[in-house]
């Protein structure tokens, strides 16, 4: 069984209502999680702001490191929903973190994403998360083609709208991408993928960025 701990920053008692909740929520979802994939030891933190997380959910997650979940939430909008698919995801980045890890370039943090959004679904069910489902403007795929090796990418552009992308357009690409992968390797997962180099989807990326309406110029390596 996985060795975890979890760790609320709540000296001033912000999360203590639903800290009960937020713990049995966790265990279900490890369990969940365990019959899919080996998970490796982990620390869960939780820490609770007036206004956090995501606007649509009032939590967001995130893996910054090796063995390390950081959840934000917004204690008055808690649900045990929104935070199972959090947890989920970020599961599947500890379970990468152990392999090639995370990422530098813009083609590894596409297909870390991907792979996480796609985890979900194969832990949970459902429809994919709302930046996984984002649509990629024209463009995009070309344009990511062409950065896919790039280590000075800009993750807040890509991910979170700060430039000129869409909003949610790494998520988005990166779960069409993972998408199409699947569909071409039958009986793959995004569990068994976990530990498996970005350039594996490159070939993807390349028939995704071929296929794209843009007028640019062909997507190149």
């Amino acid at each position: 069984m996985t060795v975890w701990n979890i760790h609320f920053l709540n000296a001033r008692n912000g999360l203590t209502p639903i800290m009960d909740q937020i713990r049995a929520t966790a265990r279900q979802v490890l369990a969940q999680v365990s019959e899919q994939a080996e998970l490796p030891r982990f620390d869960l933190v939780i820490k609770g702001k007036a206004g956090g997380g995501i606007p649509e959910w009032g939590i967001g997650g995130h893996a910054p490191a090796p063995g390390l979940i950081e959840v934000t939430l917004n204690p008055e909008r808690f649900d045990p929903a929104p935070l199972r698919r959090t947890l989920v995801h970020e599961m599947h980045h500890l379970i990468r973190w152990d392999g090639p890890g995370y990422g530098r370039s813009l083609g590894e943090a596409l297909v870390s994403e991907g792979l996480a959004g796609h985890f979900v679904l194969q832990v949970l069910g459902g429809k994919p998360d709302p930046w996984d489902a984002t649509v990629p403007a024209s463009g995009a795929p070309r344009r990511a083609m062409n950065e896919w090796s790039r280590l000075d990418y800009d993750h807040a552009e890509w991910f979170f709208g700060k430039g000129g992308l869409r909003k949610w357009t790494g998520y988005g690409l990166g779960h069409r991408l993972v998408g199409d992968y699947l569909a071409q390797n039958a009986g793959s997962n995004a569990a068994d993928l976990a530990t498996v180099a970005a350039d594996q989807f490159r070939s993807t990326m390349r028939h995704l960025a071929g296929s794209d309406p843009s007028e640019d110029a062909p997507a190149t390596d």
